[in-house]
């Protein structure tokens, strides 16, 4: 019997040890703004045909909807939701323009305060409208209530702007900031010299290629990077 895609990736970044794992549609290309009925539902039939084996915190990304992921999220036990939150962005999906008062508003109504907010402030495919900067936005998104705030290259697997994740980091020193597109392990203890963490997908995959399914030894080797790193750095505490 072949097994299913999504339980051997569950099953291979769990065994490698990372942190935690994300759900989301990266190959529902393209992208929506306002996805139809249909994503979420799949997505939370995915989630929980899995749901007993998810022995690690997950967070859902249904690409552009944040009231779709945060939808699936409470419905599933999430713990997180990752999405483009704050600012306007022209984007070749559109212009993308999110309204975060009415998503925490929604969040409220259906019972699901404890899913986090992880923000993307550089996404992929998008420029910011307007003059702000990097850090003004990171700013912005800390004081507004998001739980992470994310740093992106122009598309998925591809190195963010260091320059850019400096800027957040030193404008809010308070507030997680990660880094989530184009992470190596070979990268690894330079970002985290400045990241609180990273999101990773592509350069854990068969060849490095974002399609593939996840290779177990570049998983492992990248889970024992960052083991080796962070040891390294409550050393020096």
């Amino acid at each position: 019997m072949t097994q299913n895609p999504e339980r051997r990736d569950l099953e291979v970044l769990q065994d490698a040890g990372v942190d935690a794992v994300l759900f989301c549609n990266e190959a529902d290309i393209p992208y929506q703004l306002a996805v139809g009925p249909e994503i979420p539902a799949a997505m939370a039939a995915v989630i929980g045909e899995l749901r007993s084996s998810i022995r690690i915190p997950f967070g859902v990304n249904i690409l552009w909807d944040s009231r779709a992921s945060l939808a699936v999220a409470r419905a599933t036990g999430a713990t997180f939701i990752r999405e483009v939150l704050t600012g306007v962005y022209e984007s070749d999906l559109g212009v993308i323009a999110p309204s975060l008062g009415d998503l925490a508003s929604y969040r409220e109504a259906i019972g699901a305060s404890d899913v986090a907010f992880f923000g993307n402030i550089t996404p992929e495919f998008s420029s910011p409208l307007g003059t702000r900067t990097v850090a003004e936005r990171a700013r912005s998104a800390s004081f507004l209530g998001l739980d992470a705030i994310l740093i992106s290259g122009p598309e998925a697997g591809v190195l963010f702007a260091m320059s850019d994740l400096r800027a957040a980091k030193e404008a809010v020193p308070q507030s997680p900031v990660l880094a989530n597109t184009g992470v190596t392990a070979e990268r690894l203890a330079e970002i985290l010299a400045v990241a609180d963490g990273v999101i990773v997908g592509t350069s854990l995959k068969v060849d490095g290629i974002t399609w593939n399914p996840v290779d177990p030894s570049r998983a492992r080797r990248f889970v024992d990077t960052a083991g080796e790193i962070r040891s390294a750095a409550a050393a020096l505490r």
